[in-house]
């Protein structure tokens, strides 16, 4: 049997707006094993943000039940959240968000300092996922001295040295172009195969066919097939 690390059940999130009930998310199923690769496709306003916030602990459900690492996330407060965040989940995002006076090294060791790791093993760990992802020759340089595919590469670096569960992307090639765009699948691929658990939310059929299982939002509905 294969071993879930994600869970979600009738999962619905509503809005009240103008003393109206919108309903963004609409009795969400979803189940994730260890080592899946899972692309999450919608387009603009169907519902896949909301359900990325909810995913990475962004976001509250307004019903239903997210069980993460045999966690019920719904019952988490403020401060387990922010804790199963920093453990659980490694966060990918389109603009890369990277803090543009440190260097590569310094924004991969963030989430290790948030962790209380030491000095010395943050600095080595840091220094083995720059290299992991081909920026072993780039550990000083700031975001402004690097390419957008060299800034997602120390965006996907950071997110992975903590070790997470899940890398959890969202649009991780939109800023990028297609050569470049297509490298980073490439990277994806390969942690993939190294067995590493990652959902992506995109827009982009191409993109989503690079994932080993497609997942369709629309009108805040899921369902699974091929692109």
């Amino acid at each position: 049997m294969k071993d879930q690390i994600l869970v979600m059940n009738n999962i619905t999130k509503t809005y009240h707006l103008g003393g109206e009930e919108q309903i963004v998310l609409n009795r969400i199923n979803l189940k994730i094993n260890r080592g899946d690769f899972v692309s999450i496709l919608g387009p603009s306003g169907s519902g896949k943000t909301t359900l990325m916030n909810i995913i990475g602990c962004l976001d509250s459900l307004s019903s239903g039940d997210y069980v993460l690492s045999d966690q019920k996330v719904d019952e988490l407060d403020e401060t387990e959240l922010a804790a199963i965040r920093n453990k659980e989940i490694g966060f990918v995002f389109q603009q890369f968000q990277l803090l543009p006076r440190f260097s590569a090294l310094q924004n991969v060791e963030l989430p290790l300092v948030y962790a209380g790791v030491s000095e010395k093993e943050r600095k080595n760990r840091a220094r083995e996922m720059l290299a992991r992802v081909g920026l072993a020759e780039k550990l000083n340089h700031r975001p402004n001295q690097l390419s957008g595919g060299q800034q997602q590469r120390v965006a996907i670096a950071r997110a992975l040295v903590t070790e997470p569960t899940v890398l959890l992307a969202d649009e991780p090639t939109g800023a990028l172009d297609q050569k470049t765009g297509h490298q980073i699948m490439e990277l994806f691929q390969e942690l993939h195969e190294e067995g590493k658990t990652i959902i992506m939310i995109t827009h982009d059929t191409d993109i989503a066919r690079n994932a080993s299982r497609i997942v369709h939002i629309l009108d805040g509905k899921l369902s699974e097939g091929c692109a």
